[in-house]
């Protein structure tokens, strides 16, 4: 008996072809890389942005890369586990890292030198003054690589001015304005001079009032220098500014860095413009112009303060106390500092313009007790004519309780007083009112229906408002208030006033009936109205929203009256900088009038610090710096002392003022003052979580501090180095919790 054949899977065999049975791989050798003959070793600094990796890494540069792989190069190299670009900071020899460690520069990304060595300097300076590393810097400095812009980017024979045939014209017109300032400026002529030696001078210039003069002083430093062979860098506060500085150099001859007539797609032009609210492909374009030398003036937001310029340079900053020129990211440098920094490093003249001096160029002026530090020193001052300033300045009144009783005013108290409604409708005949508020949209506060004066709390003093159920309680404490009664005049009943943009709009179309009123605001549905005509009508702005007045003449670009409103939320801001922050923007509405010559009146409406009042009636912003530099100097404060905040969680922020020496008795604790020995610690405080955060961080950011720490300014880089030493330890350790540190914070005092 026969059975049948069964195949079990061990006898399965998979049938195949010949010549498509599948083929091992096999691992090539990796080709032998040679070392570059002349210094093989690159230095390179990675883009991470971790403190305790900040310092440089040596990689071996192979023969076929050793001309491409310059300092200043960007390069692509193999950092844990991953690819990393990176700066060529150097080429040597040698190396301290085993050889057994050291690999090879993968690939040169772009072989144009992309951060010069003069610019490797600076950034080398800067994160060691505010305790960054030179990669934050980069981070900040060095726009986006856009490969694009490189194949195309074809410049322009660089335009030499001074053997161009505009040399005699911008010559010409740098006589002029100097002949026109010497007449209104005392020192200018050391200003003049600075602008062309060859060494460091730093000066605090106080310009005239007048919508366009500071413009003219800024183009005439620029023309100035730029005839001398020099770059120039402007770091401007906002765009707006931005384009107005570069419509007034193009009226004297400069050319903005554009596209050629010619069909070659070649650029070409005199100055450029460098911010970071720019198209990834044009701020990369500017860039590389300026960096090639092509360029050689910039102008631009806090982003110019990087600008890659070489040599002996103009670096030049306009309201050197604005928020805008307080960086966001680590090392959270300030624009001041920096243009400052690099114009010492550069043998450079730095020039911090203001309509109301800072506090710390006020500290520089005085030569007695300024000692030099990294990003201060002593400055020249350069102030405007007594005469000159009364001449050009337009008649500023200080309508407050007093003046108004002197005046015998019914309003005392109203938000703008029949004083203040005849002063403007009389300037409505002739041309436009500028009326500034201090804040935005609609907000409601309480007065008295009688005197109009403002309902305010009877235990803490704070504004009343009124709720939806009909109850009226303090905005500042919670306090119900029942029977209210006016202090003045007894009045029991209150009225509601609108304050903000849309609110004064409707309180001011009933005191003045059939006039036009423009909003210039940023949250109103025209938004910031950038220019206006020269006719009769009201302008309600915002401060740094105030349009231009355009007419036929420098007579009709001009506000015929300025009203400064609500000058009372001046008690009542926040901050270090809180005064000086107010008086520049009073400054700059101001400025906007015409002169006492021609009509021009400005009002401050309202009760305000006597100070602060006095400093813009007279024009003169030294009264309100002198003041609050004597009040820093009783509470140790900056710009007399220097000083750090350290926040993030309680127990991080702690351990790191123990390890710098300002807890537990190190040698930073005490400090000493003209008040005594007093702690350099001051808090900690609470402060609340960000408001953007990751879900996943939301524990490392509970019960949050922030922490002062004061030294003297001869401490200052120790107390930087301190804090990035310790930042680092917290980070490489894998401490918990959040840790941030600034050098001379604005906002965080």
């Amino acid at each position: 008996m026969r059975y049948p054949c069964i195949m079990t899977n061990e006898d399965a065999e998979q049938l195949a072809l010949d010549g498509l049975a599948p083929r091992k791989r096999r691992k090539r050798a990796p080709a032998p890389k040679t070392p570059a003959t002349e210094h093989p070793i690159a230095q390179v600094v990675l883009d991470i942005q971790a403190t305790h990796l900040g310092q440089t890494f040596d990689y071996y540069v192979e023969e076929k890369y050793s001309e491409d792989a310059q300092p200043g190069v960007m390069v692509r190299v193999r950092f844990g586990g991953q690819r990393v670009n990176g700066i060529v900071w150097n080429r040597t020899d040698t190396s301290e890292t085993p050889e057994s460690s050291l690999r090879f520069i993968e690939r040169v990304i772009s072989d144009r030198v992309l951060v010069p060595a003069s610019m490797r300097n600076d950034a080398t300076l800067i994160a060691d003054a505010f305790g960054g590393t030179r990669a934050n810097i980069l981070r900040l400095s060095v726009p986006a690589r856009v490969a694009r812009v490189e194949r195309e980017q074809r410049l322009g024979n660089r335009t030499n001015i001074e053997k161009s045939r505009r040399r005699e014209s911008l010559a010409k017109a740098e006589r002029e304005s100097y002949e026109q300032l010497q007449r209104q400026y005392g020192n200018i002529n050391l200003l003049h001079e600075a602008l062309e030696s060859q060494r460091f001078q730093s000066f605090v210039f106080d310009p005239l009032p007048g919508a366009d003069h500071w413009r003219q002083c800024a183009a005439w430093m620029v023309v100035s220098a730029l005839l001398q062979g020099k770059p120039a860098v402007l770091v401007l506060p906002t765009m707006r500014e931005i384009e107005d500085m570069a419509e007034t150099l193009q009226a004297i001859g400069l050319r903005l860095f554009a596209p050629m007539q010619s069909s070659n797609g070649a650029y070409d032009g005199d100055f450029a413009i460098l911010n970071a609210q720019m198209a990834p492909a044009e701020r990369y374009r500017a860039y590389l112009a300026i960096c090639e030398g092509q360029v050689r003036c910039v102008i631009g937001t806090r982003a110019a303060m990087y600008a890659p310029v070489d040599g002996n340079a103009l670096f030049f900053i306009l309201d050197d106390v604005c928020y805008q020129d307080a960086d966001g990211m680590m090392p959270y440098a300030n624009a001041r500092g920096v243009l400052r920094l690099r114009a010492k490093s550069h043998n450079g003249v730095f020039v911090a313009m203001a309509n109301a001096r800072s506090v710390q160029s006020q500290w520089e002026t005085d030569a007695a007790h300024v000692g030099a530090t990294q990003v201060s020193g002593f400055s020249t001052p350069i102030h405007a004519f007594p005469a000159v300033t009364k001449e050009t300045s337009p008649w500023i009144r200080w309508l407050n309780r007093d003046e108004l009783a002197r005046l015998a005013d019914a309003t005392i108290g109203a938000r703008v007083p029949h004083t203040a409604v005849r002063v403007l409708s009389k300037a409505l005949e002739s041309g436009p009112v500028l009326l500034s508020i201090p804040q935005d949209g609609i907000s409601e506060a309480l007065s008295c229906a009688k005197c109009h004066r403002q309902a305010r709390c009877s235990y803490c003093t704070g504004p009343l408002e009124r709720l939806l159920d009909g109850s009226v309680r303090c905005r500042w404490c919670g306090s119900a208030t029942v029977q209210w009664a006016c202090p003045a005049c007894q009045g029991e009943r209150m009225r509601v006033v609108r304050v903000g943009a849309a609110g004064t709009a409707q309180e001011l179309s009933r005191l003045f009936r059939g006039v036009p009123i423009v909003l210039s605001t940023p949250s109103q549905p025209r938004g910031i109205v950038s220019d206006i005509g020269f006719t009769p009508q009201l302008v309600i702005a915002t401060p740094g929203a105030e349009p231009r007045v355009r007419g036929r003449n420098p007579s009709e670009c001009e506000y015929r009256a300025v009203a400064i409103l609500d000058a009372w939320t001046s008690l009542y801001a926040f901050g270090i900088d809180a005064g000086v922050d107010t008086l520049t923007s009073w400054m700059r509405a101001v400025s906007l009038c015409a002169p006492r010559i021609r009509g021009g009146q400005a009002l401050l409406i309202g009760e305000t610090d006597p100070t602060l009042a006095q400093s813009l009636m007279l024009l003169n912003s030294t009264l309100l710096a002198q003041t609050e530099l004597q009040e820093r100097e009783q509470t140790a404060l900056p710009p007399v002392f220097a000083a750090a905040c350290v926040w993030g969680r309680r127990d991080a922020v702690k351990a790191t003022l123990e390890r710098i020496g300002a807890l537990g008795g190190g040698d930073m604790s005490p400090i000493e003052t003209a008040e005594g020995v007093l702690p350099s610690v001051l808090g900690p405080v609470p402060i609340p979580q960000p408001r953007t955060i990751d879900s996943r961080e939301l524990e490392g950011t509970a019960d949050r501090v922030k922490a002062v720490v004061r030294v003297p300014q001869s401490r200052r880089g120790e107390l930087a180095l301190r804090l990035r030493s310790a930042s680092a330890r917290h980070v490489a350790a894998r401490e918990p919790g959040e840790l941030r540190f600034q050098l001379d914070p604005k906002e965080r005092i």
